[in-house]
């Protein structure tokens, strides 16, 4: 046996048969194949692909990219993701506390159910004090008939994502009711709508604008650039929140929501594209110099292709970058408005006018839950926030 043994581990340099270092070698070649063909991958990738390649490692970034994706998700089937609509109101329920959600009834496992409310007064401190009947439970449906809406305002639907049904089901307000009843968690998805689009719709206009405006600048220089700048300075030198006040104050009280929605996304973009045509023009000082740009000059190329052809895709990706963290500086300049009563008015609902319900001491103090919409936007803005440092790494060769 011992010399059977012996035989087989002859003829190897390194003490193996000649089967065992044949498939050794057959194992880091393929190895050295995969890694041949991932270095072929990456020197042909295009810029963008390298980007998004590491935009992925980003894990904190691409969970912040998730969470908004659910966020808009939600703002655009508003209607049936909220159990209720924005306007209805539970008769009785004025400023209830948040709905608890129980998975258990005399000590035995059940699904996701309420229980029903009484409401009495406290004599002592004369708040209204929300109490459960243990004795019946009602089970939370999804995807089950609720109250009548129309989608998107157009076709009529009934059924929502959860809600509780039957007579006498008490309603399902995730985040407690405000004043006159009304579901807060419905009315914070309803708001996500306007809060959420009028940042990308402030953010389009002003990118178009600055990107115009800036090039403009750039690439001719002299007087142009001298006028540009000068025009530049001024607006930078006026207050923003005053200047928004005075802009919303001019807005007709008349308008219909549509009307206030596009004015107050027009004057967002008023005053946030300043910065970003100060950007472009510094990248195109640089670039208009380079040999490529002056060689599509020579070739009689117009000076509209040179900058948007040539001169442009060369710092794409910082554009992109200042993209994503405008948007939540537009989302805090509708919440701040509408906050101060200069912003989108009632019966139209954003989280701006939701904390304008919220503003005053007693619901700090005594109906804290009111508040909640809050989170949302400190939220999105920090999820925002968030994507721009995944691009920004992404897109800086010098990253870690």
């Amino acid at each position: 046996m011992s010399s059977q043994l012996s035989k087989r581990t002859e003829g190897g340099g390194t003490g193996g048969t000649p089967l065992v270092d044949e498939m050794e070698g057959r194992s880091i070649g393929a190895v050295d194949e995969r890694l041949e063909a991932a270095d072929e991958r990456f020197y042909y990738a295009n810029p963008w692909k390298l980007i998004m390649w590491r935009f992925r490692r980003h894990r904190l970034a691409m969970i912040s990219l998730a969470v908004l994706g659910v966020l808009y998700l939600g703002a655009v089937f508003a209607e049936f993701v909220s159990p209720y609509t924005a306007t209805w109101r539970a008769e009785g329920l004025q400023m209830m506390p948040p709905t608890k959600i129980h998975i258990f009834h005399e000590g035995a496992l059940h699904r996701p159910f309420v229980y029903g409310l009484g409401k009495t007064l406290d004599q002592e401190t004369f708040k209204y004090v929300f109490t459960e009947d243990t004795s019946t439970p009602y089970p939370i449906l999804f995807f089950t008939q609720g109250v009548e809406y129309k989608i998107w305002g157009q076709w009529p639907m009934n059924i929502h994502l959860f809600a509780t049904t039957g007579e006498g089901a008490p309603p399902v307000m995730l985040f407690g009711s405000d004043q006159l009843g009304r579901d807060i968690f419905s009315r914070t998805i309803y708001g996500s709508r306007i809060s959420l689009s009028i940042g990308l719709f402030g953010v389009l206009i002003s990118f178009l604008i600055g990107v115009a405006i800036g090039g403009i600048s750039g690439y001719f220089g002299g007087t142009t650039d001298e006028i540009i700048q000068r025009f530049i300075d001024v607006i930078i030198s006026i207050p923003l929140i005053p200047f928004w006040m005075a802009l919303s104050a001019a807005l007709p009280r008349t308008w219909t929501s549509t009307q206030t929605f596009l004015a107050i996304t027009l004057i967002l973009a008023a005053v946030t594209w300043t910065g970003l045509a100060r950007v472009v023009r510094g990248k195109l000082l640089a670039l208009r110099e380079e040999d490529y740009a002056l060689a599509a000059q020579v070739a009689g190329a117009s000076k509209t292709r040179i900058i948007f052809r040539h001169l442009m895709p060369g710092f794409t990706s910082h554009l992109i970058v200042s993209i994503t963290l405008a948007i939540p500086v537009a989302i805090l300049g509708e919440t701040a408005l509408s906050f101060l009563g200069l912003g989108i008015q009632p019966p139209a609902v954003s989280w701006g006018v939701l904390l304008q319900d919220g503003q005053d001491l007693v619901a700090v103090a005594q109906q804290p839950w009111r508040l909640i919409p809050a989170i949302f936007v400190i939220g999105t803005v920090l999820l925002f926030n968030f994507v721009g440092d995944g691009l920004r790494d992404a897109a800086d060769p010098y990253s870690a």
